[in-house]
């Protein structure tokens, strides 16, 4: 009989051993992660943990404190927006291909920047009930389209060449369609704000 529990016994634990290998194995390990420290599933959920440890326990007082955490994050999020500090960007523009970018844009004219400025003109202009006015408004219009799309065009091949030249290893993926939407916004409306000059080389 002991014999039997003994080997009972000893199938279970190994049993125990393999699916705690299988559990661990179905989680691969990340390969940025250190030898020896937690994936960075794990970490957050390490994190969480410790985080429900320091609750109070008052539901109302940890409502409180989540709302002034909240608040906190909020005003050094805009005050990252106004100085650059990268620290506390939103992941959009967090990295260095995305700070290049933006100073590369800031750094320049671009016609897309002036495109509601001169949409407000045109629209004032074809409300007017005169035929040669509403000539001139539509044919301002084709001229505005025409004169964004190339400039854009030309923003796409220089701004992908100097992207190349600056940041050959590092991901660039959506680099582009992030700086011709920073051009659709007039400067000093552009946030993160502009952190160079015009004519200042990034």
């Amino acid at each position: 009989m002991g014999f039997v529990f003994g080997s009972r016994s000893s199938k279970e634990e190994k049993a125990a051993a393999t699916d705690k290998v299988s559990a661990d194995l179905s989680q691969p390990r990340d390969p940025q992660a250190p030898k020896g420290r937690p994936t960075p599933k794990r970490a957050v959920a390490q994190s969480q943990r410790k985080a429900v440890v320091a609750s109070t326990g008052n539901r109302k007082e940890d409502a409180k404190r989540a709302r002034e955490r909240r608040r906190t994050e909020m005003a050094k999020q805009r005050e990252a927006l106004a100085n650059g500090d990268e620290r506390y960007l939103p992941t959009r523009d967090k990295g260095p291909v995305r700070r290049f970018v933006r100073d590369y844009v800031d750094s320049r004219y671009s016609v897309a920047e002036m495109f509601l400025p001169l949409a407000v003109v045109i629209l004032v202009l074809s409300m007017v009930r005169q035929s040669s006015i509403q000539s001139i408004a539509l044919t301002l219009w084709l001229v505005v389209i025409v004169l964004i799309v190339l400039d854009s065009i030309g923003l796409v091949f220089r701004l992908r060449k100097a992207l190349a030249t600056r940041f050959p290893d590092e991901p660039r993926r959506g680099a582009i369609a992030y700086g011709l939407m920073r051009t659709l916004q007039m400067r000093r409306l552009r946030l993160p704000k502009p952190q160079v000059k015009r004519g200042e080389r990034p």
